[in-house]
């Protein structure tokens, strides 16, 4: 029985990613297409090819999230906890998908974590979900505004004397290797946390002995990302790369080349942050350069409203599956 609902978590695990790739394909690519550097299906392939590297390199978000979010599960409760949490992820990315907005698929699943633990009566570990997820959650767009708008400003100062015909065509082709370093971040961000779910599943059914991140869950995890990304968002795409502001090359360009740092340095310090949250807030600076009224704020506002209701959101949707899967004796 625990083997079998080991398989259906990672099945579940990487159908979770397949989401979180078409979810989150805009968060790469939007501004990439909005200015017209690429077209869409051309941008989705780099997308998915830059994000399998990005899996590739670094698992310490998975650790975060496989070991520092609850306390460690046991059994046969602890495995149905892992699935109840992938479901309430799940079910609050299509929502969100299906209406457009770019939600965070990380926080869907730590919020799924989370109400899957207090529905269980399971520990979870607050000063973690505090200093790793709460903290970056709120500061990494901030950084992301700041340091666009000032990005940008400067790039309009370097460039303000520049043929625009000329600069839009050299920023059209910046935007093609700014659209790659996104697309790597957040394969270094976002492929990471189903790593961890499914590492945490096989820690917790005894199938490893010790928390780490197999090779095989790696590539699968990677594999499942890239083919998501690559079935499209357009949805979502529609609303970040033109309904927030109507984007230039240079703009861009701008929002990819900060929001694409901030992933790398906080993939490096193992923070699961929002690649949503970071590429949306980035978006905002570049707008805010032109000024305040050139961003669409009843968007914006829209989208901020979906940030503040995934954790809870997911959390309470998982546990509902949590009880559910309960009562049919799992």
């Amino acid at each position: 029985m625990q083997t079998a609902l080991v398989l259906i978590i990672i099945v579940v695990a990487l159908g979770f990613d397949y989401t979180n790739g078409f979810h989150d394909a805009a968060n790469a690519i939007a501004t990439t297409v909005a200015t017209r550097a690429m077209t869409p299906r051309a941008a989705l392939l780099m997308a998915a090819v830059f994000n399998v590297l990005g899996a590739l390199i670094s698992t310490a978000v998975a650790k975060t999230v496989g070991s520092g979010i609850i306390a460690k599960p046991i059994g046969n409760p602890g495995l149905v906890l892992v699935l109840a949490a992938l479901l309430g992820a799940i079910t609050w990315n299509l929502i969100t998908w299906y209406f457009g907005l770019p939600s965070s698929s990380s926080h869907a699943l730590i919020g799924g974590l989370v109400g899957a633990a207090l529905a269980a009566s399971h520990g979870v570990q607050w000063a973690g979900l505090l200093d790793k997820v709460v903290i970056p959650m709120v500061v990494s767009p901030l950084i992301g505004f700041g340091v666009a708008y000032l990005f940008m400003l400067g790039l309009l100062w370097v460039f303000r004397r520049a043929n625009p015909r000329k600069a839009n065509r050299g920023f059209r082709w910046a935007q093609i290797g700014s659209g790659a370093a996104m697309a790597f971040g957040h394969g270094t961000q976002d492929a990471q946390k189903t790593m961890g779910v499914i590492a945490l599943a096989l820690f917790t059914s005894g199938h490893i002995h010790t928390f780490y991140i197999p090779l095989w869950v790696v590539f699968a995890a990677a594999l499942a990302i890239s083919l998501g990304t690559y079935a499209g968002g357009y949805r979502i795409m529609r609303t970040l790369g033109r309904r927030v502001i109507q984007l230039t090359p240079a703009g861009g360009f701008a929002a990819q080349t900060v929001a694409s740092a901030v992933l790398f340095g906080t993939a490096h310090l193992g923070l699961p942050i929002s690649t949503t949250h970071v590429i949306t807030s980035s978006v905002m600076g570049v707008g805010a350069t032109k000024r305040l009224s050139a961003v669409r704020w009843g968007v914006a506002g829209n989208i901020v409203t979906a940030w503040v209701l995934t954790i809870p959101m997911a959390g309470l949707v998982a546990a509902v599956a949590y009880g559910l899967l309960s009562l049919f004796g799992l």
